[in-house]
């Protein structure tokens, strides 16, 4: 009897949904911070119908993460996620402008799942004693650096982190811009952390023509954090959108080699 591994029966495909990594439980290490930037960039980054909140904060975390897949098989990837604060529904969370990941796995599952804007990085996360090093580079350069020093304790939270984006079909016809209505999806990751850390450190951007964060300066370090626990993630769909209001962002999770923006008065 042969074996064929691209047919599942429906009671295989049900089982496999039910062990997918996206929504296993994982251990993670983390360097949160959070920054301002220019009002007129954050509100610039933000696609309708998302709302500023009240200051132009950015988020940017960057971790090591393991998902226990099986208890003889842990899956590790580093993982990063920036995204501008925004409101929806009185739902306030992170609007997604990049995630950097280490593997194709994770890239491929968020993105056709929820829509996340992944794109596989290159990220190293170091410890030596009080000392914490996060770092992404893709094409040969390191555009992303969280360093410093690890601080007094803030003692266990747990809490769930929000974050915006939207799940996206670019037509085959470029002209229309969409095969079919972008969905507006709001993401939930229950994180419960064991342990947590003021940390003094830096954030530091460079210069990358196709991941260009440093578009979204840092004005002011708000906080900066070390963090180590479990993270579960999961989302839903909240609307459909018109096309033309994602149409200016979508070039943003792909390899945009024009070079192009918008001039903004900061």
């Amino acid at each position: 009897m042969a074996l064929l591994r691209y047919v599942k029966t429906m009671e295989q495909v049900r089982k496999a949904a039910e062990a997918n990594p996206e929504f296993l439980s994982s251990t993670i290490r983390s360097v949160r911070a959070r920054y301002e930037t220019d009002a007129a960039v954050a509100h610039a980054l933000l696609p309708k119908p998302l709302e500023p909140i009240e200051r132009p904060e950015i988020s940017l975390v960057l971790s090591h993460i393991a998902m226990q897949i099986t208890p003889a098989f842990t899956f590790e990837i580093g993982a990063g996620t920036v995204g501008v604060m925004s409101r929806y529904e009185g739902v306030v969370g992170a609007y997604l402008v990049t995630m950097p990941m280490t593997t194709e796995a994770a890239v491929v599952g968020g993105r056709e799942t929820f829509g996340e804007p992944k794109k596989i990085a290159q990220m190293d996360f170091t410890r030596e004693g009080d000392r914490i090093t996060a770092t992404v580079a893709r094409m040969g350069v390191t555009y992303i650096e969280l360093t410093g020093t690890i601080g007094r304790s803030l003692g266990p939270r747990e809490f769930t982190d929000y974050a915006y984006c939207f799940k996206a079909l670019p037509a085959i016809d470029k002209t229309r811009g969409f095969d079919g209505d972008p969905l507006l999806v709001r993401l939930e990751w229950q994180q419960k952390h064991e342990t947590v850390h003021a940390v003094d450190g830096d954030v530091i951007l460079r210069e990358s023509p196709l991941d260009p964060v440093v578009d979204i300066p840092v004005r002011r370090l708000v906080t900066m954090e070390y963090e180590e626990g479990t993270t579960r993630s999961g989302g839903k769909v909240l609307r459909s959108v018109p096309g033309e209001w994602l149409l200016p962002f979508i070039h943003g999770r792909y390899d945009d080699m024009s070079g192009d923006g918008i001039e903004l008065a900061v």
